[in-house]
């Protein structure tokens, strides 16, 4: 509906007289709002307010003159009007609404997806946790955004690929496996000479510094124990302790996801980046166009021939060049992101979209500068940063445990308050800004807890149909829906009838969150005042039946709207 007031917007514009030269009516952005009072309407715009300047006339003016040449379907719109300093308020026909119900319940699952971005491509990289430890609630936040945005992409029309991005070599990942091979030398010989570190644990005299502490390396020292004896003694180095390590690490984050309902389809190991050479070439690439050189050891990145204006910490030239390549040889997180980036692209995606903790804040633009100069088109580059997370109980920030070191894992919080709520609570909030886990309100069991509102608010339409099929009333699609003319089964198929435009306005400014705490209770309380309003078993058939296909109508849009923010629609609770 929106896009098609939009359209009819731009083409009264282009009939007002005396437009400036240049003036191009069919690139102007049509938003159109729900008003907050009823009264103004059911769809507003500012267009005209935004027009002022560049039309040069008053807001009114504009507004009065796209009315005088706007033509809308009579069976869509009632009445247009202007208001106040410029708005223009629409009003929907009685036939749009039913119209726009049947429609509802013939599309079913489908309902709220467009094709918007039909025969378009996403790739969408999220969660990307190295294999060295368990999911934290931070990985947590990172993995139900990136599956909820993918959700998102898919739902206007994308062809989306999930991909995880991960790091299974370097110095994390030798002293993850030397962190194993000190625990399973204690295992296998119970004398092994014991070491104090930080914080007064006890270690094996050979664990590293800066080693894995959690006792998921001691539960893998063990397995290894119990499967090799102490034949692994000997070993040359740390590579069989790392490999163990990597293998089970991956297999419990591939099971905690799996809880979380996140799936991935592709796995990409930035290894293959440097023995395919792709790193290297990066790095020769922007020698050769002037925009890397040595100093002091290191590579830099001239990110100030780029336009960086801000300094950084490494310092360079004017303070604003970035190091590729330490000088101990290590390339720092930049250059093999680069490669990456440009390989991604390579692949043809119309969308590359990463998801991003707030520490790359710094340094994604960075990436983002050395694929543009490099020739690759990074306008496709979308990037989300997410703000962290903090566990809340009774106001006070809390850990839950330190059952595996110092830090909360995603199954503990999933084991506290259940996967439905994590998911939930993860997207109830904009990614750029800071979140409050409320582990109180987390497991409130009633329809407090947000997620809980919508959820019983589906089981509720759920239970009506029961009782309706047991009164023998059913609505399989020959209801009279012209009959619903009750303000509160109006204003219901109202707020229905914008899911397919807030799921694409959700995904287009990438905000989850705008689904998950505004629309999706939004229809809950318009789902609550009808059911109040409107009672359906009991009534004259015609009219039961019409309310009965309503509330299926809700439960549908419910339904669907869960299921993109990937949590169940319950029945029964």
């Amino acid at each position: 509906m929106e896009s098609h007031l939009a359209e009819s917007v731009r083409a009264a514009l282009a009939q007002l007289p005396d437009l400036p030269d240049g003036f191009d009516a069919g690139a102007v952005e049509v938003e159109f709002q729900t008003p907050n009072d009823a009264s103004h309407g059911d769809l507003a715009t500012n267009v005209a307010l935004q027009l002022a300047r560049p039309l040069k006339r008053a807001p009114r003016q504009i507004a009065e003159g796209i009315v005088a040449h706007w033509t809308p379907d009579p069976a869509r719109v009632e009445a247009v009007e202007v208001a106040g300093p410029g708005f223009i308020n629409v009003r929907f026909a009685s036939a749009h609404l039913a119209e726009g119900l049947a429609q509802i319940l013939d599309a079913g699952a489908d309902w709220g997806r467009t094709d918007t971005h039909a025969d378009e491509t996403a790739l969408v990289e999220y969660v990307s946790a190295n294999p060295t430890g368990p999911l934290t609630v931070g990985h947590g936040r990172n993995a139900v955004l990136g599956d909820t945005l993918a959700n998102l992409l898919a739902w206007t029309g994308y062809g989306v690929t999930r991909e995880y991005y991960f790091n299974d070599a370097g110095r994390q990942m030798r002293v993850l496996g030397e962190s194993v091979r000190a625990r399973y030398q204690a295992a296998v010989r119970p004398d092994t000479p014991t070491k104090e570190i930080e914080g007064g644990v006890v270690v094996p005299e050979s664990f590293p510094e800066d080693g894995y502490r959690g006792a998921y390396i001691t539960d893998i020292a063990r397995a290894l124990a119990d499967g090799h004896g102490d034949a692994l003694l000997d070993a040359p180095d740390e590579a069989p302790f790392t490999a163990a390590a990597r293998d089970a690490i991956f297999a419990e984050i591939e099971a905690t996801l799996a809880r979380l309902g996140v799936r991935m389809d592709e796995q990409f190991n930035e290894r293959t980046l440097y023995e395919s050479g792709a790193v290297w070439e990066v790095v020769d690439r922007l020698k050769e166009a002037g925009l890397a050189y040595e100093r002091d050891g290191a590579t830099w990145f001239k990110t100030s021939a780029l336009g960086k204006t801000e300094a950084t910490r490494e310092g360079g030239e004017e303070g604003k060049d970035v190091v590729l390549v330490k000088s101990s040889g290590e390339p720092t997180y930049r250059l093999p992101d680069i490669a990456y980036h440009l390989d991604k692209l390579g692949r043809g995606f119309s969308l590359v979209l990463d998801v991003f903790g707030a520490d790359h804040i710094a340094t994604y633009p960075d990436v983002v500068r050395g694929v543009e100069a490099l020739g690759a088109d990074a306008g496709k580059i979308d990037v989300v940063v997410y703000q962290f997370v903090t566990l809340v109980r009774g106001g006070e920030p809390v850990k839950m445990s330190t059952r595996k070191a110092n830090y909360v894992t995603l199954d503990e919080l999933m084991d506290e308050v259940g996967a439905d709520v994590v998911r939930f609570f993860f997207l109830m909030r904009s990614p750029n800004t800071h979140l409050d886990f409320d582990l109180d309100l987390a497991k409130e069991a009633s329809d407090k807890n947000p997620v809980f509102y919508l959820q019983y608010a589906h089981a509720r339409i759920a239970s009506i149909e029961r009782k309706a099929e047991e009164t023998g009333l059913v609505a399989e699609g020959g209801a009279d829906l012209g009959l619903l003319t009750h303000a509160s089964e109006e204003a219901l198929v109202k707020t229905l009838l914008q899911f397919p435009d807030e799921v694409r306005a959700a995904a287009e400014a990438r905000a989850p969150h705008r689904l998950a705490s505004v629309y999706l209770r939004d229809v809950a309380t318009a789902f609550n005042a009808f059911y109040r309003d409107c009672r359906i078993v009991g009534e004259a058939p015609d009219l039961a039946a019409a309310r009965l296909s309503l509330a299926r109508a809700a439960r549908t849009t419910l339904a669907n709207g869960l299921a993109v923010l990937g949590i169940s629609a319950p029945d029964r609770m």
